[in-house]
């Protein structure tokens, strides 16, 4: 049966994607998007997928425009927010106000005209460092790194001083705050699991872990990590690292999460519930740096290791996809280096500013790097 979407955020990288699926399986697609320009750039041109859809132009903060968006509407996917670990440690109003405001503002205006089913994008930096293993073999869940503390051990380690083994999250993981975004995005969790079953709606949460592939903004220096990568590469630049490079993450492709999202809304055992989103894959950061240099040619250069801690940065978290695959009957179909060809013959088309380091001398010059 078609439905009618509001996608907040809609004309963003993910949220492109999941218009684009959505249209795929019938469905009618409104936007609403304020088309940033440290996202879409100072003259953005619009992709094919929104000339399929009603595109309403205005910020999610607003109430009127909100209200205006969710009229005649079934579901709504939420993913309008700023995006940024490092950012959000100093833009801290900017990303409080857009991710938190803008999801109460969302909600108050749900109170008034209720919809079917909410799907919020939530993100992996909830967990802050991800589950890990000691050496007797017991999971711990509340691993943590402090600045001071590290001294060249990047690892976290046991009161022995033992370093603890990564091992997968799963969403039973307690969340472990440790960026002004990862709290933005809690909040948004959870006003939206409190908010929408109080007025007779469906809502799901899905933990969106490194999401990667063609269209991601490449000039936005706190986007993904393997954008911002191919920025540098793209400008004759080696990828910059942070620590020593050996951190481990998930890397997920648009196409599977914009899968993920339809599941959402398509299952009805999801409601109420929070799901990682990832490829069930770890990866080190500078293997991914490495594996891109070599796609792209550019066998003269290798990933810059900074030997840098960065401020709300955490060691290793990658995804444990079983409540996926049990709920949503979710399977990531594209693995990571059939993936990086695709995005790197993508990336042969584009031109990017790199950015990075301005944002290093940022967070540099509020002591945020050390």
């Amino acid at each position: 049966m078609s439905r009618r979407i509001l996608i907040t955020g809609g004309a963003g990288f993910i949220g492109r994607h999941v218009a684009e699926t959505m249209l795929r399986r019938g469905h009618e697609v409104r936007i609403l998007d304020n088309f940033h320009e440290q996202v879409h750039g100072p003259e953005p041109e619009p992709a094919p997928v929104l000339r399929e859809c009603e595109v309403l132009d205005a910020d999610i903060r607003d109430p009127d425009a909100v209200g205006r968006a969710i009229e005649g509407v079934d579901w709504v996917a939420h993913l309008a927010a700023e995006v940024g670990v490092g950012q959000s440690m100093y833009e801290i109003d900017r990303y409080t106000g857009v991710n938190e405001y803008g999801t109460a503002v969302l909600f108050q205006k749900l109170i008034e005209q209720p919809v079917e089913r909410v799907v919020t994008a939530s993100s992996m930096s909830i967990y802050g460092e991800g589950l890990y293993r000691a050496p007797d073999g017991t999971l711990v869940e509340d691993a943590r790194r402090r600045a001071g503390d590290i001294n060249g051990q990047w690892d976290p380690v046991d009161d022995e001083g033992r370093p603890l083994e990564p091992a997968p999250t799963p969403e039973t993981k307690r969340p472990s705050l440790s960026s002004v975004y990862a709290l933005n995005k809690y909040a948004q969790e959870q006003m939206t699991l409190i908010s929408a079953p109080a007025y007779g709606m469906e809502a799901v949460c899905l933990r969106l872990f490194n999401v990667f592939g063609p269209g991601q903004a490449l000039s936005n220096p706190y986007t993904g990590v393997l954008a911002i990568f191919a920025s540098r590469v793209l400008n004759g630049q080696a990828p910059m690292v942070f620590e020593d490079g050996n951190q481990r993450r998930d890397f997920v492709h648009v196409t599977d999460v914009a899968e993920a999202f339809a599941l959402a809304f398509e299952v009805g055992e999801a409601s109420g519930e929070t799901i990682n989103v990832g490829s069930g894959q770890d990866i080190s950061i500078a293997e991914v740096g490495n594996r891109l240099l070599r796609t792209m040619g550019r066998d003269d250069l290798a990933p810059e290791i900074t030997g840098k801690f960065r401020a709300g940065d955490i060691r290793h978290c990658f995804a444990d996809i079983s409540k996926a695959r049990e709920v949503l009957g979710f399977a990531p179909l594209r693995g990571f280096d059939e993936a990086l060809s695709e995005l790197t013959e993508w990336l042969a088309q584009q031109k990017a500013d790199d950015r990075v380091a301005e944002a290093r001398r940022e967070l540099e010059a509020r002591g945020l790097v050390s």
